[in-house]
């Protein structure tokens, strides 16, 4: 069948990783449904569908796969597009795939129509992907589909060579947004009555680098929440994750006396023994994430913090893992994000001996994953009987309306139409077994 004409045409869509991803979907979405295509919920019948992919570990390649298999459930008809870090990795593996119809890379993903000139199924995948040393541009995305909050894409790519890590492959050099650019697309978010924005890249405390297809930095990280902290209409702004050695003292303290940024922070640390770090080539020492930690907790005491480590990185002994173990246990850190090592293909990582055997990293995993439930309850004990501001979400869950605090604490009180995307200020009463903080509504803020 010939299609060039989209009007009546539906599309589902299905995000895998990163809240860059679902950043880049919505933007597709909304490109496509300004050709004719109408949106409908992933899991129902659809005559197209996007599957935008992630390639951190071996379980995202997986659950393409997973995400396919429904997809074709819903319609076998449905013709498939798969997109994203995956599919620029091995987009050939992926054409491959059963009821894969096309394929395309990081540079043709934000141009999807111009693909589909014939939507029959294909028996093998049509790929179109170019060498990721050609991808250098810059694409601005944001999410709009929670009334909520906005995932607002501002820097894109990686210069850095982690051993164990394929971003650079799948997508490109370090770029950024223009400073102009990303302050209209907070405006514009703003105007759709959307309260909270969580800033997002690969690498985003490089932000300013390739801001103009320039080499150097135009401008800083500091510079862009500067200027974000003037935009009117947005409550809150959230720095969804940066690397320690970016993470600049100036940072933290101006966070610390914004009235937009709210006091949380999520930094990767990835190992907490020094050697460890060096065989991953990341770019600072455990001190420096010690003395990071140490300043937000001086000016920011409440704040939250988040933690992504890494467990069963080839030699790392049972040594070096009870060495990250206690140097966690010791930070004043408030959550954990825990990442089994997978081997990536093409990486230097695969290269090194000493491998660790898989129960061993899941032994490891669970052992961080305990200490993040105890670090997270430890976190909200210390908030009990404080009052903190909190942004509603719209779900109901179980006769609950559900919101986040400035700083990271899941809070809840009894159901209400009326506190649907709005900020309440609430008094922390207790937390319940699935480690949610109730809360009782003292004032609304002004």
């Amino acid at each position: 069948m010939l299609q060039r004409d989209f009007e009546g045409l539906t599309v589902s869509y299905h995000t895998l990783g990163c809240k860059l991803n679902f950043a880049e979907t919505s933007t597709i979405s909304r490109g496509m449904q300004g050709e004719g295509f109408q949106k409908v919920e992933f899991g129902t019948a659809s005559d197209v569908c996007v599957i935008n992919t992630c390639s951190v570990t071996q379980a995202a390649d997986k659950e393409t796969k997973l995400i396919i298999k429904r997809a074709l459930n819903a319609n076998p008809d449905t013709f498939i597009v798969v997109t994203g870090c995956y599919a620029q990795l091995k987009p050939e593996e992926i054409a491959q795939m059963n009821g894969v119809d096309l394929v395309l890379g990081a540079s043709e993903k934000f141009n999807i129509t111009a693909y589909l000139s014939d939507l029959s199924k294909k028996e093998n995948g049509e790929i179109h992907s170019c060498e990721i040393e050609d991808v250098n541009q810059f694409i601005g995305s944001y999410s709009i589909g929670d009334r909520t909050r906005a995932f607002l894409k501002v820097q894109d790519g990686c210069d850095y060579k982690c051993t164990y890590c394929t971003i650079p492959q799948a997508r490109g050099i370090s770029r950024s947004d223009s400073l102009e650019n990303v302050v209209s697309k907070a405006k514009a978010i703003a105007e759709k009555g959307i309260k909270e924005i969580v800033l997002t890249g690969v690498n985003t405390g490089d932000y300013g680098k390739g801001e103009f297809g320039n080499k150097k930095h135009d401008h800083t990280f500091l510079d862009l929440i500067q200027a974000l902290d003037k935009v009117d209409g947005i409550e809150r702004i959230r720095i969804s994750s940066i690397e320690p050695n970016l993470l600049k003292d100036e940072i933290i303290d101006f966070v610390a006396n914004s009235q937009r940024f709210v006091p949380h922070f999520h930094i990767p640390l990835q190992s907490g023994n020094n050697e460890i770090l060096g065989l991953m080539k990341r770019r600072y020492q455990r001190e420096l994430y010690q003395e990071k930690v140490a300043r937000i907790k001086s000016v920011m005491p409440n704040a939250g913090i988040g933690v992504d480590v890494i467990v069963g990185f080839p030699s790392e002994t049972e040594a070096h893992f009870l060495d990250t173990y206690n140097f966690i246990n010791e930070l004043d850190i408030s959550y954990l994000h825990v990442f089994t090592y997978s081997e990536r293909p093409n990486t230097e990582a695969i290269e090194l001996e000493h491998i660790i055997p898989i129960p061993e990293r899941k032994r490891r995993n669970k052992m961080l994953r305990i200490l993040s439930t105890k670090k997270r309850q430890a976190f909200y004990t210390s908030q009990l009987k404080s009052e903190h501001s909190v942004l509603f979400e719209h779900e109901n869950h179980d006769g609950f309306i559900e919101g986040y605090s400035e700083n990271y604490v899941r809070v809840r009180l009894p159901f209400q139409t009326e506190l649907i995307n709005e900020t309440r200020n609430i008094s922390f009463q207790s937390i319940d077994p699935k480690g949610i903080m109730n809360g009782l509504e003292v004032d609304v803020l002004v």
